[in-house]
């Protein structure tokens, strides 16, 4: 089986801990947020990034995760996750990470 890729190694934005982007930008939340570290076969929340407030994604600041919701199912690493993971394994939030919907 290939190995899972990370948001970083997927979208080669340079966050990652040592990354060519990190002086300028920071280290990306998902890439530190131990929490998730398992979740979807990646390091720390590399394969959760979409349930992280405040990534770096198309050259902003995306925000909370319910700001993130359609814009992240969207996204083409999404959808990779997604599909490797398949129906019955694949993990769409944060441990103790509640949905609410926007009314």
């Amino acid at each position: 089986m290939a190995s899972r890729q990370n948001c970083w190694e997927f979208k080669d934005c340079g966050r990652e801990h040592e990354g060519a982007r990190t002086y300028e930008l920071g280290v990306c939340p998902a890439a530190i947020d131990a929490s998730s570290a398992g979740i979807n076969g990646g390091i720390n929340a590399g394969r959760l990034c979409w349930a992280v407030a405040g990534t770096f994604c198309e050259g902003k600041v995306q925000g909370t995760s319910a700001e993130k919701e359609l814009s992240c199912m969207s996204c083409d690493f999404f959808k990779k996750v997604e599909s490797e993971e398949g129906f019955a394994n694949f993990i769409i939030m944060k441990p103790g990470q509640v949905f609410k919907p926007r009314l």
